[in-house]
């Protein structure tokens, strides 16, 4: 199976087109890399674009099931369509990728493990930008692996046609599979407006001796007025509420069999100048979650509820052709109220800067400064450097800096608010931030208008790496609800890890005629890393040794086939107590066909998840659905 998934990556990145110029996605504008809107080619940094229409057509079911199909991307999931999913990129970990939605961060404060939970519709979104690498001094804590940074239609002052478009879809299948997905969007001279509804749900998808469940909706929507022709005003807001079954999501053992409801509510403001050469922009942000883990029906459920409000000032100028210049603040108020980890504040503040530099006209300069203060934590300078050459269809360019990771919630303060705790992860406030000096060097060939091919080389030297570490009663920091003589996994900065990577990633798109094209991305990442302690825990080293990964759509007139497909190989593990195991390698490949009638108003489809029918499980405990048939119906209109 590995041979086959890398003949298929083979014909991914050697195919190659000789055709006449024409409209393609392969070098759109990107703002992630400096937050300066500039080609995807300019800005010195590995990006992978996916537009929203793009994965309206794939066999994927939300948000976080499309980052396991964008290549240099492992989402590591629990369970299906949204319940649960880790996001790791170059070997970092789960806690070590940064969302964002419209410019503002989604992290949630207490624990890493709710990145994948995004409060947006699909039928929002206009475009996902992944940036590949460290990022921290433009973005802050937790951007040391990558950023993904979701665009919305309502958010983007740039879409210049006027559109109408709305669309529904339904679909059921196996295992009591009913899914719904709807949105619309609306743009004049003086407005955008988009809202949309995703809601997902199953019973019966088995688990170790129980049957799970999941009902997973999210609801969004924006709008952006333009006050006039320098001030825009945009709005969002949106509700996301997750409940399914978590058995062994977090632990291995026999007596669990979890569930879990998380519930979070997002709102956004963004008021926005630009004339000339200048653009001021203030943005503020809110997210309140809330998560009710129970670890069986006899247990006690942790509560906890989260907040985290931001506010972000940023100024923009270009004083040529040659010299931009961005700076900001930002600001952050992170909180929690728990009755397993108490009830905490942490403030943290960060000026930055960035110069965006052309020397000549082929070499760029970009250098980055942020200081970060996390609550009474000393201060921490991040500075980075990136630079890229440009000649004809060729990019090189490489990119040093230093990243950091503050502490979460969990990390900090797990179990410090139960009365007797015998054993388990016991959180340490005295954790001090992660820190990592990353290098990369690559490569992009533009060949002709259809493909783009991009390798890097990348580095990353990571010091003080949070581990829970097997502590005794007498070595605990704090005992005031711990009992004598058991032992316990304390939250410690003890580890220093060196990953290496080699990652390389194809797109290739081709409008043949007006009713037949073919769209493909494909790339895959191979990673070494070495740990200073000599029995880390899994999630320190959880990442796949060698990843390929990707998607791709054919359309011929009123036909359209569509996949999604995945091979890596990890470390295996096993654990008979719950006969669940980790094997070596897994090869998933996912399915969709299409037919479109009555002027391409309506669609049918069928779709096969895990067509091949693969036993699988991206965390041990954890198994995947087998083969998953389904079919639904697709309504869109547009003008």
């Amino acid at each position: 199976m590995k041979r086959t998934a890398l003949i298929l990556l083979t014909l991914t990145v050697f195919i190659n087109q000789n055709s006449r110029a024409q409209d393609t996605l392969l070098d759109p504008v990107t703002v992630t890399s400096s937050l300066v809107e500039k080609r995807s080619s300019e800005t010195g940094r590995n990006i992978t674009i996916i537009s929203g229409e793009t994965m309206a057509g794939l066999p994927v079911h939300s948000v976080d099931e499309l980052l396991k199909y964008i290549p240099g991307v492992e989402a590591q999931m629990r369970g299906p369509q949204g319940s649960q999913t880790d996001i790791s990129i170059r070997g970092g970990t789960f806690q070590q990728v940064l969302v964002i939605l419209d410019g503002l961060r989604l992290n949630d404060p207490n624990t890493g493990h709710f990145t994948g939970y995004i409060p947006i519709s699909p039928a929002e979104i206009d475009r996902i930008e992944v940036l590949k690498g460290a990022s921290s001094a433009v973005y802050g804590s937790d951007a040391v692996g990558g950023v993904i940074n979701i665009i919305t239609k309502a958010f983007n002052k740039n879409m210049q046609t006027r559109k109408q478009q709305v669309s529904a879809q339904v679909a059921a299948g196996e295992y009591g599979l009913f899914n719904a997905d709807a949105g619309g969007f609306y743009q004049n001279d003086k407005i955008n407006v988009g809202a949309g509804l995703l809601t997902n749900n199953a019973t019966g998808v088995a688990q170790r001796g129980i049957r799970g469940y999941f009902h997973n909706t999210a609801a969004s929507a924006g709008l952006m007025v333009k006050l006039n022709p320098y001030w825009n005003l945009a709005l969002r807001t949106a509700y996301d509420n997750r409940d399914f079954a978590a058995q062994n999501f977090y632990t291995t053992s026999a007596s669990d069999t979890a569930s879990e409801k998380i519930a979070s509510w997002w709102n956004q403001a963004r008021l926005q100048y630009q004339k000339g050469n200048t653009q001021l922009s203030a943005d503020a942000g809110y997210k309140d979650m809330e998560d009710q883990y129970a670890f069986n029906p006899s247990a006690v459920a942790n509560s906890n509820k989260s907040q985290l409000f931001q506010a972000l000032a940023t100024w923009q100028q270009r004083f040529s052709e040659q010299t931009q210049l961005v700076t900001g603040f930002n600001f952050q108020n992170r909180e929690i109220r728990s009755n397993d980890r108490g009830n905490h504040s942490l403030n943290t503040a960060a000026p930055f800067v960035a110069l965006i530099q052309q020397v000549g006209p082929h070499f760029t300069l970009n250098p980055s400064l942020r200081m970060e203060l996390y609550g009474s934590l000393p201060a921490e300078w991040v500075p980075q450097l990136t630079a890229s050459y440009k000649l004809n269809d060729l990019q090189l360019r490489a990119s040093g800096g230093k990243t950091i990771r503050n502490a979460d919630f969990t990390e900090l303060y797990n179990n410090y608010n139960k009365t007797g705790v015998t054993g388990g992860s016991i959180g340490n406030p005295a954790l001090q931030a992660e820190r990592s000096w990353t290098y990369e060097a690559g490569l992009d060939w533009f060949c002709g208008s259809n493909l783009k091919i991009s390798t890097s080389f990348f580095q990353r030297f990571h010091t003080g790496l949070i581990d829970w570490v097997n502590t005794p009663y007498a070595g605990m920091p704090r005992k005031e609800n711990l009992i004598r003589d058991s032992s316990y996994a304390l939250a410690k900065n003890v580890a220093a890890i060196t990953t290496s990577g080699w990652e390389a990633d194809a797109a290739y798109t081709r409008q043949f005629t007006d009713r037949q094209s073919l769209r493909l991305n494909g790339g895959f990442v191979w990673l070494y890393s070495r740990s200073s302690e000599p029995n880390p825990s899994f999630y320190i080293l959880s990442h796949a040794r060698f990843l390929a990964n990707g998607m791709l759509t054919y359309t011929a007139g009123p036909v359209s086939i569509s996949f999604t497909g995945i091979y890596k190989t990890r470390n295996p593990q096993a654990k008979t107590s719950i006969d669940a195991v980790i094997t070596k390698d897994y090869f998933l490949l996912n399915g969709r066909a299409s037919y479109s009638f009555l002027n391409d108003l309506f669609t049918a489809f069928i779709q096969a998840d895990n067509l091949l029918d693969r036993q699988y499980s991206d965390l041990l405990g954890a198994p995947m659905p087998g083969r998953w048939m389904q079919g639904g119906l697709r309504f869109r209109f547009q003008k």
